[in-house]
């Protein structure tokens, strides 16, 4: 992890920007388990102008079977078009919509698991952690961002990176509500399309809950690092994931990350693998299935694309730039 976290020192916004493209619950579950303090902090921005925008899709396809993959970006700002054209046309046609993980319906059993995997121990707040160094810049990034130094206390260094990377996106006019898989879902409900998911958010959480603290320390003090460029650096993700530039989307979210084959491997490679095998599973059944994950999940060597081609399926791209 050291490796890989002193490799993003210069460009510090990569890391967040892996966690927010890889992980599907960077989202309304998680912002939804902060104190009222932090939320507070968040500020209302005018509405933008709509705008179209062309994100990829590809299919994989056999007799009887028909799969979508989209990638998505889970925070976005409002006004944006992209569920059109033969996004729509493949949404519509499809039996049912499979994404990372649901939006959890019990709010009770989200807190259980943030309690379980995100909390410190009694008496260990996350100040007491962090040496002086560190200490000084968290407390200065939250006083930039008006929140107050306790707010986060309960909490393991892992999860304060998350929240401090999503909530400057939310000051700067991005909406939980506009993320991708929030738009789908709704679209799916309103057609009454079952709903799937590929992992649970106890599987998504563990991810970063398995890090040592040390690493978790590490992770924060880099990301802490990256707050006053997140902004800029995930508006030109979105950029790119509107024009379906993939080779853009690739250097964006992936580069940096193959320093550490540990933390790529357990969030974008073994995910991804997986992913194919589910496909190559479901292909054994008819039907036509919308799969939306993290556009980070379906660019760079390792994609889910890659990983399919490795099972002798072969995936094709339906959407042009």
């Amino acid at each position: 992890m050291t490796k890989l976290l002193k490799s993003l020192k210069s460009g510090a916004a990569t890391l967040a920007i892996a966690a927010i493209a890889t992980i599907g619950f960077a989202s309304e579950p998680l912002l939804a388990q902060q104190p009222t303090s932090v939320a507070e902090a968040l500020g209302a921005a005018p509405a933008p102008e709509p705008k179209d925008v062309n994100p990829a899709m590809w299919m994989v396809r056999d007799k009887d079977t028909t799969i979508y993959l989209f990638g998505t970006v889970h925070v976005l700002r409002p006004g944006l078009n992209w569920l059109k054209g033969d996004i729509k046309t493949a949404f519509d046609a499809s039996d049912e919509l499979i994404l990372e993980v649901q939006e959890p319906s019990d709010p009770t059993a989200m807190q259980a698991t943030v309690n379980k995997l995100a909390t410190n121990p009694q008496g260990v707040t996350l100040r007491s952690l962090l040496s002086p160094p560190v200490l000084t810049k968290y407390e200065k990034t939250l006083g930039t961002l008006n929140i107050p130094p306790v707010a986060l206390d309960q909490y393991e260094p892992w999860f304060a990176s998350v929240t401090l990377t999503t909530l400057p996106l939310m000051m700067k006019g991005y909406d939980l509500n506009s993320g991708a898989e929030k738009v789908l879902t709704s679209a799916a409900k309103a057609q009454k399309k079952p709903l799937g998911q590929l992992e649970t958010i106890e599987q998504q959480l563990g991810i970063f809950d398995s890090l040592g603290t040390k690493e978790q320390i590490e992770f924060l003090d880099v990301t802490l690092d990256g707050v006053p460029e997140v902004t800029t650096q995930i508006d030109a993700l979105v950029d790119a994931w509107g024009k379906g530039d993939q080779a853009t989307l690739d250097k964006l979210m992936n580069e940096g990350m193959e320093s550490y084959p540990g933390l790529y491997d357990a969030l974008l490679t073994n995910r991804n693998a997986n992913w194919a095998k589910w496909i190559k599973a479901r292909m054994e059944k008819p039907g036509t299935v919308f799969m939306a994950v993290g556009a980070a999940h379906l660019v760079g060597k390792d994609s889910v694309q890659a990983q399919l081609a490795k099972e002798g399926i072969q995936s094709v791209q339906v959407t042009s730039n």
